[in-house]
């Protein structure tokens, strides 16, 4: 440990009035370091998306083509192809 943590905690101790389970405890984010990009609204339209029929020259989507897709999709952010997969997933839909 360093000595500028020891300080910190110290410092926290004294402004706390001497409530150790106030310096010690674990305090959750009031708000995640990064807001998620996948919503339930974004969610369910690439959802959506993946139900429709595949392109001309396509037999079936893969996540690539629907990552093209959605760069086209206006009202949707920009999504890589594994983030696309993982919400797939979590919606219980199977590519096929």
């Amino acid at each position: 440990m360093s000595e500028q943590t020891v300080y910190l905690i110290a410092k926290r101790f004294v402004e706390s009035g001497g409530d150790a389970d106030e310096v010690i405890r674990r305090r959750k984010r009031v708000t995640p370091p990064v807001p998620p990009k996948v919503t339930g609204d974004v969610e369910a339209r690439v959802i959506a998306l993946a139900c429709t029929r595949p392109p001309e020259g396509f037999d079936r989507w893969s996540l690539r083509l629907l990552e093209k897709h959605v760069a086209l999709t206006d009202g949707l952010p920009p999504l890589d192809h594994s983030t696309i997969g993982r919400a797939l997933k979590k919606g219980g839909f199977v590519l096929t």
